[in-house]
């Protein structure tokens, strides 16, 4: 056993001395301070939230039942009635918007990552992307309405899918980017070494290890998007009627509906309002907490 003598045990009473603190000291006390002004602060951020979110459930919940996603909505002042076609068009065109903006983000960021990092062309993408990221919804829609809607003629969910895909695409370019830059060099380096050519290594090694991340961006994306409501009005518009195989005619959302229905000087339809409020907010939450689950358990690996 070893035997501690008296200067050691000494040693070891002033080291403990000094790291005690006290709110005497000037530093100490405005650490302190600052803490309890944080956490107070951010107790502030999230009573709007937990507000809003007390009184969706406190007056959507009433509604909810599975004829709300089996039934049609209702004609004025009729009772009854549902969000069936309002849901599965939000997935319809949502979807859409995925297809175009997921593959053509992931390669743009691919091509922006690993073959041209310095060229003026990445800068000028990325530039682009940034700018996009604080486009007003509402000019994508406009955009979306030229090139799409008086070309076919119709309001439209491909007309819808484009001007959301506008949304998602800088948000899934930026965040594919990053994913791709953190994957370690070594990991480029040994599928180069092995013999793998550049496109393999980005395709079996480069993708595969950024997946996560990738993703996270992918489902933010596809959150902000469903939960958008002015450029829908000018690109699929509304129908009251089921979904038909024939995507080329107005189709329904749950964000217009909302803004249709919570106008409405009828009961019924405000009620089935809140309650798509609620489904519509669900569903963001649902896709922003997996994201995060997604990213922390990619940065713990």
């Amino acid at each position: 056993m070893s035997i501690v003598t008296a200067e050691q045990r000494q040693a070891h009473e002033v080291n403990l001395s000094d790291l005690e603190k006290s709110l005497r000291h000037v530093r100490t006390l405005h650490s302190a301070i600052m803490s309890v002004v944080i956490g107070g602060m951010s107790v502030m951020a999230m009573v709007p939230l937990a507000s809003v979110l007390w009184m969706l459930l406190s007056r959507g919940s009433e509604r909810l039942s599975l004829a709300l996603f089996t039934e049609l909505p209702p004609a004025a002042g009729m009772p009854g009635g549902g969000i069936s076609n309002a849901f599965l068009g939000t997935l319809v065109v949502v979807a859409i918007a995925a297809l175009i903006s997921v593959p053509f983000g992931i390669l743009a960021a691919v091509f922006l990552a690993e073959f041209g990092q310095d060229s003026r062309t990445a800068a000028g993408v990325r530039f682009c992307a940034k700018v996009l990221t604080g486009l007003p919804s509402i000019l994508a829609g406009v955009f979306a309405y030229a090139v799409v809607v008086l070309t076919t003629g119709t309001f439209s969910a491909p007309a819808g899918g484009v001007a959301l895909a506008l949304l998602m695409i800088p948000t899934v370019l930026l965040t594919a980017e990053e994913a791709i830059r953190m994957v370690p060099a070594r990991m480029r380096e040994a599928a180069l070494g092995l013999g793998a050519t550049r496109t393999q290594m980005v395709l079996r090694v480069t993708l595969p290890t950024a997946l996560p991340g990738i993703l996270t961006g992918v489902m933010l994306a596809v959150a902000r998007a469903a939960g958008e409501t002015a450029p829908l009005l000018f690109t699929a518009l509304f129908s009251d009627y089921q979904l038909t195989r024939n995507l080329m005619e107005p189709t329904p959302s749950l964000a217009v509906l909302i803004y249709d229905f919570s106008g409405s000087p009828f009961p019924t339809q405000i009620e089935i309002a809140w309650a798509a409020s609620l489904v519509l907010v669900f569903l963001v939450l649902v896709l922003n907490v997996g994201s995060q689950v997604i990213t922390r358990r990619y940065l713990h690996k």
